[in-house]
């Protein structure tokens, strides 16, 4: 066969014109192969780089998924520390810095050391905070023995020092005994005599103030019960678990009728924010737990008169919101949950989004070194936030005003930044994701710039959604499904009194000692918006 390879110059000399037309076909053939196979093998090259270049950022964004699960298992400064978890560390530095110091002044002490560079009386002193006026006084006068002096004449009293320290008195318990005295008429053999007033536990051993201390120890303090029948232990009486536990339950029930109210009243509001956190649940046939789910709805942020409401559900279908929220109409703050887009669906309904959301994504690329995109978006972000902070006593026809004129083109030009830069990285890498998720949810991100009572974020509902955070940890889980209504029927009215200023106590013992006589309606009054402690 002939070799197009082995072929030289000379080999076309002396060929007739018919073999030599032969031997141009065969070379032309040949040629013709071989640009055809370069141009297979440039395809496959080019192919070859775009699975490179895929599985690069395949590899990009797993390492970026353990990078930040790592980040939040082990580094205290990420976003999974919520603000109660900063505080148990600062306040843990605050002890340690005392316990230093104290020792640092007993060495001094023992070993009678006088420098001057360390003289502890010269130091600046922190100022403290006074102590509030309507704690209770005690005063202790401290005179000299002898106001004689040693001269012999009488000393004159020129003034005093007054200082105050902090002191407290462990619960006490006490026993209120009600003495009604019988009258009667010998005449008319009639007998008179005061009647008993209703209670919320009628012919229990506990007064409405017990019952509101042990309600509060468990679903704001988050004490579990066996807990509280140890420190009762302490001042000498016997209060079981199970007895503790059927006084919350008898209050929980006897709420009932307040709650519902106060539901009314949180979804008369045209903006609601609503969010779900998962809470276990025993599952007593299978002998373990299950997911449950606390669902919070909130009256905006904006309003003056705030309200939280919570429902306990055992799952976290679309069902849940949308039986709670039938017949409401308003702008709904919320994430983004698949499961709140049918209950956009119903009713005349908007959709507003959470920006913090959104933020988060970017300041996970930013921790990570990942992309100069995260930098960029977070500080156009950070500019929106600041319009947010200058309009936020605003009333909300201002509140509009001024997000049209100043949020409105910032994010405009946010949305064509994030457009532009979607199709200049690659696909399925973090950057492609985190810039998806904004634009997939834009018209919700931005619905706040035509409402001026809708939040910029959804993290109203995120703060008011902690507590249960912190009770889970606590209590670990609802023995049952009405247990976990009962405990969001409580939560929602103690929450609720706190976003008012109301201590929790105060308010809930005058509620469960008002409640069994007072009227169903004028249930309203004892709402916490409402409330008003008796004189």
């Amino acid at each position: 066969m002939l070799n197009v390879h082995e072929l030289s110059p000379q080999d076309f000399v002396g060929l007739s014109s018919g073999a030599a037309a032969e031997l141009a076909a065969k070379v032309l053939q040949h040629i013709g192969q071989q640009s055809q196979h370069i141009a297979q093998q440039g395809q496959q090259i080019e192919s070859q780089a775009k699975a490179i270049q895929f599985k690069d950022a395949k590899i990009q964004s797993i390492m970026f998924e353990l990078r930040r699960l790592k980040a939040w298992r082990f580094d205290a400064k990420t976003e999974r520390m919520n603000a109660e978890q900063r505080q148990l560390f600062e306040e843990t530095l605050a002890a340690d810095q005392a316990d230093l110091e104290a020792q640092l002044a007993a060495l001094k002490a023992v070993s009678k050391e006088s420098d001057d560079a360390t003289d502890t009386n010269t130091r600046r002193q922190p100022k403290r905070q006074a102590l509030p006026e309507h704690l209770k006084r005690v005063e202790h006068h401290h005179e000299p023995e002898s106001t004689t002096c040693g001269c012999g004449q009488a000393m004159v009293r020129i003034g005093e020092d007054v200082s105050e320290r902090l002191d407290i008195i462990p619960a006490q318990f006490f026993v209120h005994r009600h003495i009604r005295g019988k009258w009667t008429c010998k005449c008319c053999q009639t007998l008179v005599q005061e009647p008993v007033e209703p209670q919320v536990i009628d012919k229990g051993m506990p007064t409405a103030g017990l019952v509101a201390h042990t309600t509060v120890s468990r679903f704001v303090d988050h004490i579990p019960y066996y807990r509280q029948e140890q420190i009762n232990a302490r001042s000498g009486i016997h209060t079981p678990r199970s007895t503790l536990a059927s006084w919350s339950g008898q209050a929980g029930a006897a709420l009932i009728p307040l709650y519902d109210a106060h539901r009314r009243f949180v979804l008369s509001c045209s903006v609601v924010h609503a969010d779900e956190t998962p809470v276990a649940m025993l599952d007593p046939g299978a002998g373990k737990t299950k997911r449950a789910y606390i669902w919070a709805y909130a009256r905006s942020g904006f309003d003056v008169s705030p309200g939280v409401v919570y429902e306990f559900c055992v799952g976290r279908g679309a069902k849940y919101p949308l039986e709670f929220l039938k017949g409401w109409s308003g702008t709904l703050v919320c994430d983004g949950y698949g499961g709140y887009d049918q209950v956009m669906a119903q009713e005349r309904r908007i959709g507003a989004g959470c920006l913090a959301h959104a933020r988060r994504k970017f300041d996970e690329l930013v921790k990570d070194n990942l992309s100069p995109v995260g930098t960029q978006a977070i500080q156009r972000i950070a500019a929106l936030y600041k319009i947010e902070r200058k309009i936020k006593g605003f009333s909300v026809e201002d509140r509009h005003a001024a997000r049209q004129s100043s949020a409105k083109p910032l994010c405009k030009d946010l949305h064509d930044w994030l457009t532009l830069e979607r199709q200049r990285v690659p696909e399925g890498s973090a950057t492609a994701k985190a810039i998806a998720y904004s634009l997939n949810r834009w018209d919700a991100l931005t619905a706040y710039l035509d409402n001026g009572a809708v939040q910029i974020d959804n993290n109203h509902i995120e703060n008011l959604v902690r507590p249960w955070a912190m009770g889970r940890k606590a209590w670990l889980f609802a023995g049952s499904e009405l247990a976990g209504q009962r405990a969001a029927i409580v939560m929602s009215l103690l929450q609720s009194a706190k976003l008012h200023g109301h201590d929790p106590w105060a308010y809930l013992k005058d509620v469960l000692t008002r409640l069994p006589g007072h009227m169903n309606s004028r249930i309203e009054e004892l709402l916490p918006h409402r409330w008003q402690p008796q004189s």
